[in-house]
């Protein structure tokens, strides 16, 4: 089937459905406060910089999804606070009318019957070529590695590094990106941090959340820091910082 992968500015008639897509993230990830000054201006602010695919004999019904944002940098060196950090300082630099310097992807979402068909290498293909096109010379991500939530334990700078013996990455999301043409720089530590109530968690994950201390949560990266006498649980999610050096 053919693709078509454009902008949701060129094809504004996706933005009502633009979320409701069939996709496959965990609840909890979407409870992310940072999230809010994103998502709810994706479809007027930042339509230049979400990808939306559809096929030629599906038109109209979204395939997958791609988000950038436009960030503030000033030179430094990529943030420890990865996603979040990303969105609350492009936001800053929409707020205070600053001229952003720099472009990180945010996230590349595709349908759940249309999973490991290589649509994301494509997405990710589109998002490069678009951040060139639009004057940035370097694309970077916040990865969130997709099967690191098979070993929760294990530390990210250790799962991050990982080679198979062709030298490639270890995880099937970092490979696409190196074989995309991305480097593998440095992990962010705290790159996404949701808290909640007890309550709120069991909502979120069907899990008792009665004793302290870490829960492994299937879908999360790491173990869920859960504090019963006070009655919370906050999730610190590592990412992997990767940078799209761009023609």
């Amino acid at each position: 089937m053919a693709l078509k992968i454009t902008t949701l500015a060129e094809r504004p008639e996706f933005a009502p459905s633009l979320f409701e897509m069939d996709h496959t993230w965990h609840a909890f990830v979407l409870e992310d406060p940072i999230a809010d000054l994103f998502y709810p201006f994706a479809t007027t602010t930042y339509a230049d910089y979400v990808l939306v695919a559809d096929f030629e004999e599906e038109p109209g019904r979204l395939a997958a999804r791609g988000c950038m944002m436009p960030f503030l940098s000033g030179g430094s060196e990529l943030p420890d606070d990865g996603w979040d950090g990303v969105i609350r300082q492009g936001w800053l630099a929409r707020e205070r009318g600053e001229r952003p310097d720099s472009i990180s992807a945010l996230e590349i979402s595709v349908r759940r019957d249309l999973q490991g068909t290589g649509l994301s290498s494509l997405m990710l293909a589109a998002m490069r070529e678009r951040a060139a096109g639009l004057g940035y010379r370097e694309l970077v991500a916040p990865v969130r590695p997709n099967n690191k939530h098979l070993e929760p334990r294990t530390p990210m700078a250790e799962y991050a590094f990982r080679t198979r013996a062709d030298g490639l990455p270890h995880d099937a999301w970092l490979r696409v990106h190196v074989r995309a043409g991305g480097k593998i720089v440095k992990v962010a530590p705290r790159s996404m941090v949701v808290s909640g109530t007890l309550a709120e968690w069991r909502r979120w994950t069907d899990l008792p959340f009665d004793r302290p201390g870490p829960v492994e949560v299937p879908g999360a990266l790491t173990p869920v820091h859960c504090d019963v006498e006070q009655d919370h649980a906050v999730y610190v999610e590592p990412n992997v910082w990767v940078t799209h050096p761009l023609a």
